[in-house]
C-alpha cells in the first residue's frame, strides 16, 4: 500500500513573488476593495482603518520590515523545495482552491479532483494575464514563456475519487483543462506556484484537488473540510503499490485583513490535534483569502492518522497598509 511520507502547508501570495517595494501595488488593491471581511463583519478600507489602524501597522509597513519579512518567507520556500525534492516522491497531492481560473460561474464544484494524465499550465499571455495591482508581474512568474504540461499521477487520482465517493463525498472530476472564451484555462495559481517557485520546475507527478473555499453559496464548512481530508488520507493509504506520497496545502493564511490571533489559534489547534476546535470554529471566520485555511485543515485531516508531528516553521504577518491589511504567511510541515 502507498504511504503518506510528508505533509506541507504553505502560503502562495503574490507578495511572495513581488519585491517588498512592489507590495505597494497590492496596497492599492486593498484600498480599492469594497468589502474587507474581519471577525464576522465586513468593512470598507476606511472603516477598517478607523477600527484598527494606527502606528502599530504603519510601523510594520515600512520597507525595512517588509524586506525582513519577505526574506524570511523566501528562506522557507527554498527550504520546502529542498525537502520535497529530497523525499523521492511518487506523487504530490496538492489541496488548493481555484479562483476563477479553471472553474467559473457556469460550474463551481465544492470538491473537484483532476484525474487526467497531465494538466496544462498555460504560457504567459498578456491578453489573459495583464491584470492590475501587480498581478501581471506575478503571472509572468507563475506562467512560463511556453505551455507547461505537468504530469499527473492519474492512477492515484482516479483511485482517490473512487475511494472518497465510497466515503460518501460527491466529487466533481476533470480529465482535461476546460476551454474558455480566451482558450485553454490554465491550472490555477494554488498549483503552479508550487511547481514554478517551490519546486522550480521539477515536475513530481501531481494530483490537484480543488476546494471551493472562496465563492458562495457552496463553500464547504471547516468541519466538512476536515472530514474530506481524512477521507483523502484513507484513499492515499489504500492505493496499491509501494508508493511514496506527500500532501500539500496551498494558500492562506489570513488576508486581506490580517488576523494574527485567529491564524495562531488555527495553527496551534492543528499542532495539538484539536479536531473539536477546528470543527467548532464558525464558518463566518473563513471569508475572502482567509478561507484558504480550509485547505490546511483538509491536509491536517489527511495526515492526522499518520502519527506525524506538526512543525510550524514560521509565521510571518506581511502588512502592507496602515489598516492592517496584507497577507499572513504560514509555513509548516508534518513528519
Amino acid at each position: 500500500m502507498a504511504q503518506i511520507v510528508y505533509g506541507v502547508g504553505t502560503s502562495h501570495s503574490p507578495m511572495l513573488i513581488l519585491t517588498p517595494e512592489q507590495w505597494e501595488l497590492r496596497a492599492g488593491f486593498d484600498r480599492d476593495l469594497e468589502k474587507h471581511p474581519f471577525r464576522l463583519k465586513n468593512y470598507s478600507f476606511e472603516e477598517l482603518n478607523k477600527l484598527r489602524g494606527g502606528k502599530e501597522f504603519a510601523d510594520q509597513s515600512t520597507i525595512e520590515v517588509k524586506t525582513e519579512r519577505y526574506n524570511r518567507c523566501q528562506t522557507q520556500l527554498d527550504a520546502l523545495g529542498e525537502i520535497l525534492l529530497g523525499l523521492d516522491l511518487d506523487a504530490l497531492v496538492i489541496i488548493g482552491d481555484d479562483q476563477e481560473e479553471m472553474f467559473f460561474g457556469d460550474n463551481q464544484p465544492t470538491f473537484a479532483v483532476y484525474c487526467g494524465d497531465e494538466v496544462v499550465n498555460t504560457k504567459f499571455d498578456p491578453a489573459v494575464h495583464e491584470k492590475p495591482f501587480g498581478i501581471a508581474e506575478v503571472e509572468r512568474v507563475r506562467h512560463a514563456s511556453v505551455d507547461q504540461h505537468f504530469p499527473v499521477a492519474g492512477d492515484l487520482a482516479r483511485h482517490l475519487v473512487e475511494s472518497v465517493v465510497a466515503d460518501e463525498f460527491d466529487i466533481a472530476t476533470s480529465v482535461k483543462n476546460p476551454i474558455g472564451a480566451k482558450g485553454v484555462r490554465s491550472i490555477g495559481h494554488a498549483y503552479n506556484f508550487v511547481y514554478r517557485r517551490i519546486l522550480k520546475d521539477h515536475f513530481i507527478p501531481l494530483v490537484p484537488i480543488m476546494v471551493n473555499t472562496y465563492f458562495p453559496p457552496n463553500q464547504p464548512t471547516p468541519n466538512r473540510c476536515l472530514d474530506f481530508g481524512k477521507a483523502v488520507g484513507r484513499a492515499i493509504r489504500s492505493w496499491d503499490g509501494d508508493k511514496r506520497v506527500a500532501v500539500l496545502a496551498s494558500g492562506g493564511l489570513s488576508h486581506f485583513a490580517i488576523d494574527e490571533e485567529f491564524d495562531l489559534e488555527m495553527l496551534e489547534a492543528m499542532k495539538r490535534g484539536d479536531d473539536d476546535k477546528l470543527r467548532g470554529t464558525p464558518d463566518g471566520w473563513f471569508k475572502s483569502g482567509t478561507s484558504e485555511i480550509k485547505n490546511w485543515i483538509a491536509v491536517y485531516g489527511a495526515v492526522s492518522e499518520c502519527g506525524f508531528d506538526m512543525d510550524i516553521r514560521d509565521y510571518v504577518p506581511c502588512y502592507r497598509t496602515e489598516a492592517g491589511t496584507g497577507t499572513a504567511m504560514g509555513f509548516a510541515t508534518w513528519s
